[in-house]
């Protein structure tokens, strides 16, 4: 390799020989299935790296993580379908469109307007598409895990005045929610159950009902 190339050329250049017929033969084995799960290991093993407050590491998962965006990319590229630089460029686009109040001269107040602006532009690009999103409650993942899954959920539905917040009779110390939830998990254990699939069947029987809620125009009866 050239020492002129930047260390991204360089990487792309490593991916495509790594896929290359002489190449390595794991990398050819591998699909956009295949890696799928890879990219959210990468992102727990960052984690770990921010939290400990470890330079060293964090550099070395970014880079992981990196390595995923660059192998998707270049089987991509093999379809035909899209390559790094227009993945690149699409969110440089992104981030300039929807940030108006900085590239553009819309003023804004604070973080609050900053989101509503946000969430207006995202509208209007999808609006019409096929990925159009008719229902507040859309565009959660679905892989997330279950709590992350309902805690959006909720936050979703709470936001568009879907659900109530619970009743004040109800109210719990963090301590406490940590500590129901901890034994929870530990109950469900015992019985053999997955308290992650449980939480994951119920966000979902609760989507629906506030999905029915939304199209009936009020609140759910949770």
């Amino acid at each position: 390799m050239k020492k002129s190339q930047s260390a991204l050329t360089d990487l792309l250049t490593v991916m495509a020989r790594l896929r290359s017929p002489t190449g390595c033969p794991w990398d050819r084995e591998q699909d956009h299935m295949t890696l799928r799960t890879h990219a959210v290991e990468e992102v727990y093993e960052l984690m770990d790296a921010i939290e400990a407050g470890d330079d060293h590491e964090m550099a070395e998962e970014l880079g992981d993580l990196l390595l995923q965006v660059v192998f998707h990319c270049q089987l991509a590229r093999e379809r035909g379908a899209f390559d790094f630089e227009a993945v690149a460029r699409r969110i440089t686009d992104k981030l300039i469109r929807r940030h108006p109040h900085v590239f553009g001269d819309v003023k804004v107040k604070d973080v609050n307007e900053v989101w509503a602006n946000w969430e207006q532009i995202k509208h209007a690009e999808k609006h019409g598409t096929k990925h159009a999103r008719p229902s507040a409650l859309d565009g959660i993942p679905k892989h997330l895990p279950a709590l992350a899954r309902a805690e959006k959920l909720v936050k979703k539905a709470r936001k568009e005045a879907l659900l109530d917040t619970p009743p004040t009779s109800r109210k719990l110390t963090r301590k406490q929610v940590a500590e129901n939830l901890f034994e929870m998990a530990s109950y469900a254990q015992t019985k053999g159950w997955s308290a992650e699939e449980l939480l994951r069947t119920e966000t979902k029987r609760r989507e629906r009902k506030l999905r029915k809620s939304e199209a009936r125009g009020r609140k759910s009866d949770w």
